[in-house]
């Protein structure tokens, strides 16, 4: 398999941004080799919010699923607490929770281009729940939320950053965040 030259989009999310992680963050991709290719910081509204938190119905169905499957792995009944136990329900909740703390403060969006970067900076970014992130990864080392205190409290987990997924998901976001005058080639 040959590992292709991409683009992938982070975000320093507005906890990363009000703790002054940028430039820490920035570093650690920059030291392994990823090139910056647009950056900008932006405050996003809700409506923007819930163009970058797709309302597909799969999608939302699969973060349901996890969310269940989280609540199983404490021992919480997610009917008591979220008042559902039907995935689709869970994942529409945890998309709102995830458009008011992406749209709380201003989010520094970047784009990376690099041999494998997808796959490289979900690597470095570690586990979606910073509690289930390796010490070296950016959620490991600088998130300290669980998903049990962010589900208890209704809220998304603050882990500081978002990576694109897949091709198919930074080639989307690419768009949804920047302009092709914001992306430059060098």
């Amino acid at each position: 398999m040959k590992v292709k030259n991409e683009q992938t989009v982070v975000l320093i999310k507005p906890d990363g941004v009000k703790r002054g992680l940028i430039g820490e963050i920035l570093s650690r991709f920059e030291k392994v080799g990823l090139k910056v290719v647009g950056a900008k910081l932006i405050w996003v509204d809700k409506t923007f919010a819930g163009k970058h938190y797709s309302l597909d119905t799969d999608y939302t169905r699969q973060v349901g699923e996890k969310t269940l499957e989280n609540y199983q792995k404490y021992g919480i009944d997610p009917g008591e607490d979220l008042g559902t136990t039907d995935p689709l329900k869970m994942g529409k909740m945890v998309r709102k929770w995830n458009m008011d703390y992406i749209s709380k403060g201003p989010v520094f969006a970047f784009i990376f281009e690099g041999y494998g970067s997808i796959a490289l900076v979900r690597k470095m970014v570690g586990s979606l729940f910073p509690f289930d992130s390796a010490p070296g990864t950016i959620r490991g080392d600088y998130a300290t939320d669980s998903f049990l205190t962010a589900n208890l409290n209704k809220r998304s987990a603050e882990n500081l950053i978002h990576a694109s997924g897949t091709p198919e998901e930074a080639k989307f976001q690419r768009k949804l965040w920047f302009k092709k005058s914001e992306i430059y080639s060098y």
